[in-house]
């Protein structure tokens, strides 16, 4: 390295972003995603051991893909090449690989290559690094905020490992800009700040398990405030909001306006009112309410207030259950709005919630009834024998796919649980059954 590049790194890392700077060198440094970098991990006794093999780290972004790319920098004997995909083409690529080549020939040191946004390939850049990956030349270290089973080239994929990592925790995001705040190494401790314990929650939450936008928000904080009389400088809960423009709502997740709003919201479905549904959607959103949890309360709503209804609505709201986490923030936002919107639209009926309750009741107060023998399982350890299925009328062979029978145990005759509303698509389920059972007995007069 020249005097010249020397100064130019040196410089760099004085004057990056607090994100950077503080980045971990180490495994002990490294914050969260201990599903992978425990101690009794794979990939923490790969790197201790320094014998990796080609991985994928993806993940939504701040999470620590490149970090742990950096950790196995520092401790790795091979050496290290990074290139950006969203800038780099064939001909850089071309250059690593010949570097790689005569460093394993010359000297028979390996050569790491980590590829950021490694996505951002084409089928055929990806192509190109495939022999190299085969044949050892090079061990590849990609980092992507996409499934990589849909945006990376199969062939890489299956000489890969690939590890997932989360959106960090509060408590690893408060630790984060804790050592931000007071590293006075290389986070910002030589400017004398402090931060309330309000606005490092605040932050922590707000960043959604991504520790750069937490990072970004508290180095602007402390370089755009005053000094306070005590000549510090105070992060408060105000300041934190500035920094990342965002107010903070008045929602504990384990108190009375959490389960307020979640009231209002299943209420406001439960009455037909999309607007208001919509809008306590978007309080529990602004507010951090898990996206999981805003799907389970659609589900349980379109099964409790719409029901037979509209049989679609609870197809919606699992579809939005399903998609919502594989999806993720921000655009989950979308998809929950969508399936809110349908069941707080959609026609209303809690009959089925009345039937399966009159149901549990009567099983609680009678007992195993004995179910009717034409009803019993005939094909069981010589069950027919006993007499089990005699009797039985097979409803497809009489008209309309119906034929009347004891089906409830003979104790329970005539005993209705379900009573169609008059809405949606239960009128026309009550139309059908009535229509059907009076076919029914004019056959048999």
């Amino acid at each position: 390295m020249d005097l010249f590049a020397y100064m130019r790194s040196a410089n760099m890392e004085k004057e990056s972003p607090l994100a950077a700077r503080i980045r971990p060198r180490t495994l002990e440094e490294v914050v969260g995603q201990q599903h992978i970098i425990g101690k009794d991990k794979l990939l923490y006794r790969a790197i201790k051991a320094d014998k990796l093999s080609s991985i994928i780290f993806y993940g939504p972004p701040g999470t620590g893909k490149t970090t742990l790319a950096r950790v196995i920098a520092n401790t790795t004997s091979a050496e290290f090449t990074q290139i950006n995909a969203t800038v780099a083409g064939k001909k850089d690529m071309e250059e690593v690989v010949k570097a790689a080549k005569d460093r394993m020939g010359m000297y028979g040191k390996k050569t790491i290559l980590f590829i950021d946004e490694i996505h951002r390939f084409n089928k055929g850049q990806q192509d190109y690094l495939l022999p190299f990956v085969e044949d050892g030349t090079l061990i590849l270290i990609g980092a992507t905020t996409e499934n990589p089973y849909f945006e990376v080239n199969g062939a890489l994929i299956s000489r890969s490992i690939i590890f997932e990592l989360k959106p960090l925790g509060m408590e690893d995001v408060k630790a984060l800009l804790h050592r931000a705040v007071y590293d006075k190494d290389r986070g910002m401790g030589a400017y004398d700040a402090q931060i309330d314990e309000d606005a490092l929650e605040f932050l922590a939450e707000v960043a959604g398990g991504d520790a750069r936008h937490a990072l970004n928000a508290i180095e602007l904080g402390i370089m755009t405030t005053g000094r306070g009389e005590d000549g510090k400088i105070h992060i408060t809960l105000e300041v934190a909001q500035e920094c990342i423009q965002k107010r903070i709502l008045r929602y504990d997740k384990t108190g009375d306006n959490h389960y307020d709003t979640i009231s209002a919201f299943i209420k406001s479905m439960r009455g037909s009112d999309p607007d208001a549904a919509v809008y306590y959607l978007a309080r529990m959103l602004y507010a951090g309410e898990s996206v999981t949890f805003i799907a389970r309360r659609i589900m349980i709503c379109a099964a409790e207030d719409v029901g037979i209804a509209d049989p679609q609505a609870l197809t919606v709201a699992v579809s939005c259950s399903q998609a919502v986490e594989r999806v993720g923030m921000p655009e989950a936002q979308i998809i929950l709005a969508q399936a809110v919107m349908y069941v707080a639209c959609a026609p209303k009926s809690n009959a089925c919630v009345k039937a399966i309750g009159e149901a549990m009741k009567t099983v609680e107060e009678t007992g195993n009834l004995a179910i009717p023998v034409h009803l019993q399982d005939a094909h069981y350890k010589g069950a027919a024998k006993l007499g089990h299925g005699t009797g039985y009328l097979y409803a497809h062979d009489y008209p309309n796919h119906y034929v009347q029978q004891q089906y409830l145990p003979y104790e329970l005759s005539g005993k209705e649980f379900y009573h169609p509303s008059g809405n949606g698509y239960e009128v026309k389920v009550k139309e059908h059954m009535k229509r059907i059972r009076e076919a029914e007995g004019n056959r048999k007069k």
